[in-house]
């Protein structure tokens, strides 16, 4: 009874005008950036921060998480149509999309698609709904010992599920966590990091580093990839699959649903681990292996199901633990602290028609998602006609007003393009920016849970593992460790044992 009250409560904020407005208009934002190649939901989010400010808190979150599952929606809908994958997440989807659209059924591949979306983003939010209060009761009971062993295991399996290479992980995790470290230290009134500039006292603001580097950085990158995109696109003939058609991708969206939303909620998952697993997932199962990459429904309905529902479950970790599991979500946490406040289980208690709010808008969302996705599919395929020199400037202005309106500095401004600097030199030395965001609003939070946790034990480390709660986490943490460590030993060993045979 007590969900249908908090559903009713949700429902009660979700459909107040002004939030539907704000609803609307970031899923409307956030089909246009998947659709639009080089300009993700990170980028995107980084550059309307600001401008959230003086919105109401329920707004601005329901606004920033649409732009966030909407971006899964529009990736899909070019990478079936032109084989050109607007979100990461998408690029699986291209594979057989993109071959059932060169077959005359780009209109099935579509509704496939949507459909799988809607089913995965209507399960994944009833998952939230059920689950998220539960685990909020449990952080309850977390003491600053427990989540500084928590948010050291989400740090470390952020590095294990990081793409590229691992060294290069850790290196911006370090980075962020040292940036955070940058202002007065509350409890020695010692300056760190300031170089003398009064302005850092209160340390580095986070949208202005994360709208210099994904923002900015993101720009000048895209401005790289020269060259217009040429659309070939065939007459959809219908968008509405048979029978036959739903039963074979039914268990496909069913299977990637369940997948995806287990996946979303672990640290350093989300759409694109989500949609990749369901596609190998899908061609272990198939009794036709072979038609994947020809055409098959299955390959994309299941990764198309899978990286909704992982978009919309990492919200669990953010609104119960205040854990950040991607970049996305530690923009979210840098939304919740420029509105006063702190993500985790107080929020849901102390603030509960603000978590039901957003829930019941994924639920808004995703129907106003079908709705905008299916009858505009030939809006979405002119926009990348669009050449990219005409958008720039515009994001540019956007993020130097949004940046200056932050605290009405120009300094801002200056770090904001020092940071974009940044941001392209990480992009052309193949580092992933969002592990510095993740490191960059943790560390601080490890710090301060740490020395918490060691003035109540008076000093004593063995606090970290006398609690069970903390142990648990820190065992899962050396666990991680050693899988992260195994192929490495294991490549040292057979070379030495290579080295003594010759």
């Amino acid at each position: 009874m007590d969900l249908f009250n908090d559903l009713a409560l949700g429902f009660s904020v979700a459909l107040v005008p002004v939030n539907l407005l704000y609803g609307f208009l970031g899923v409307l934002l956030g089909t246009m950036i998947g659709v639009l190649p080089g300009l993700g939901p990170v980028a995107t989010i980084s550059i309307l921060l600001p401008f959230t400010f003086g919105l109401q808190p329920q707004a601005a979150l329901i606004m920033l998480a649409g732009i966030y599952y909407g971006a899964q929606y529009g990736g899909s809908t070019t990478a079936i149509l032109v084989n050109l994958p607007g979100e990461s997440s998408s690029v699986i989807t291209a594979i057989d999309g993109n071959q059932m659209a060169r077959k005359g059924q780009a209109g099935l591949a579509l509704a496939t698609a949507a459909l799988a979306s809607f089913l995965a983003g209507t399960f994944a939010t009833l998952v939230i709904a059920l689950a998220a209060p539960t685990l909020a009761e449990v952080a309850l009971q977390f003491g600053p010992a427990d989540y500084f062993s928590l948010m050291v295991f989400g740090l470390v399996a952020a590095v294990i599920l990081a793409h590229g290479s691992v060294l290069k992980a850790i290196g911006m995790i370090v980075a962020g966590m040292l940036l955070g470290t940058v202002g007065i230290d509350v409890n020695t009134s010692v300056p760190r990091f300031t170089f003398g500039i009064p302005q850092f006292g209160d340390g580095m603001d986070f949208a202005v580093i994360a709208m210099g580097i994904f923002g900015i950085g993101e720009t000048i990158v895209n401005l790289e990839r020269t060259g217009a995109t040429r659309v070939y696109m065939q007459k959809i003939k219908s968008l509405w699959p048979s029978l036959q058609d739903l039963r074979a991708m039914l268990p496909p969206a069913i299977r990637g649903t369940l997948l995806g939303s287990a996946l979303g909620v672990l640290p350093g998952g989300g759409p694109v681990l989500a949609s990749f697993s369901a596609y190998v997932l899908e061609k272990k199962l198939s009794r036709h292996p072979e038609n994947f990459g020809k055409g098959a429904i299955e390959g994309v309905a299941g990764p198309e199901a899978a990286n909704n529902g992982a978009a919309q479950t990492s919200f669990i970790p953010l609104l119960t633990l205040g854990l950040p599991s991607n970049a996305v979500m530690a923009l979210m946490i840098g939304a919740l602290m420029m509105q006063g406040l702190h993500p985790g289980p107080q929020l849901m208690r102390d603030k509960p028609e603000l978590f039901w709010g957003l829930v019941a808008s994924m639920w808004t969302g995703n129907l106003m998602l079908v709705i905008l996705n299916l009858p505009l599919v030939g809006m979405w395929a002119k926009m990348l006609t669009m050449p990219y020199r005409f958008l720039y400037p515009a994001i540019l202005i956007i993020c130097c007003v949004g940046v200056y309106s932050i605290n009405n500095s120009a300094l801002d401004v200056l770090i904001a393009a020092l940071f974009g600097f940044v941001g392209y030199l990480l992009y052309r030395l193949q580092c992933e920016p969002a592990p510095l965001l993740l490191g960059f609003i943790l560390g601080p939070l490890i710090e301060e849970n740490l020395r918490r946790a060691l003035v109540i034990s008076h000093g004593d480390p063995l606090v970290l593992v006398q609690r069970p709660i903390s142990l648990t986490f820190l065992a899962l943490t050396a666990v991680l460790v050693v899988v992260l460590c195994a192929p490495m030993i294991r490549s040292t060993r057979d070379k030495v044992f290579a080295e003594e045979s010759s």
